[in-house]
């Protein structure tokens, strides 16, 4: 296993890159959709699920590339990431997420430190991201335990799919609800709506966490 130091920069790229491209293309698409709201959010989705695909073969190698706060401490659950990393992992996919986001701004010629207006709350959009975190926890243990190649393509076509099928557009991830309320634009989120959106997102990975545990026991330790 490579140093921890390493392994947190990657995960701090992989989550920066990762936000650039969800709200870079939310940016773009918004400016080019014409109105169309629909053309944007597709213009969205499949931003975000190709670049989801390409970091995870990337940094995958070199930390996991979890870029996600749950998806590490399901693995350090499955008992392949050691939880006293855990903190540092997040930390960094947190600080990480931020930077992309204000990276994204620069790009667009915005503002760089915004709040976001856009609201997402109540019981549909909560259900959603536990239905989506739920689901991504599922397929990523699932994938893992007889494809492992094939995860970076599930989990990026499962992204791209939840986008869709949510009412949420699938956040699936603390870290980047976190980094969205940090961005006034098509990808964000109110500030004040994040604590419903991550404490939705701990229900759903903890019981997706528990079904993947049942189907796929730990079999690997580190």
């Amino acid at each position: 296993m490579r140093k921890l130091a390493e392994r947190a920069a990657a995960e701090a790229l992989g989550t920066a890159f990762l936000l650039a491209a969800v709200v870079g293309s939310g940016i773009m698409a918004q400016r080019l959709a014409g109105g169309n709201i629909a053309l944007a959010l597709l213009c969205n989705a499949i931003a975000t699920g190709a670049m989801l695909v390409v970091l995870i073969l990337v940094f995958g190698p070199i930390s996991g590339a979890h870029m996600n706060p749950a998806v590490s401490v399901a693995m350090a659950v499955r008992r392949i990431l050691p939880w006293q990393d855990v903190p540092f992992y997040m930390f960094a996919q947190i600080g990480g997420g931020i930077v992309g986001v204000l990276a994204a701004h620069l790009m667009f010629d915005l503002p760089l430190l915004q709040f976001s207006t856009t609201a997402r709350s109540g019981l549909g959009q909560w259900t959603a991201e536990a239905v989506a975190i739920f689901g991504l926890i599922v397929t990523i243990v699932g994938c893992a335990a007889h494809q492992p190649a094939a995860v970076p393509y599930a989990v990026g076509l499962y992204i791209t799919a939840a986008y869709w099928f949510t009412a949420s557009s699938s956040f699936a991830n603390p870290a980047v609800t976190i980094a969205r309320a940090l961005s006034d634009t098509f990808a964000g989120i109110v500030p004040a709506h994040v604590p419903g959106f991550i404490a939705a997102q701990v229900i759903g990975a903890s019981i997706g966490l528990g079904i993947a545990q049942l189907f796929w026991p730990v079999l690997k330790k580190y």
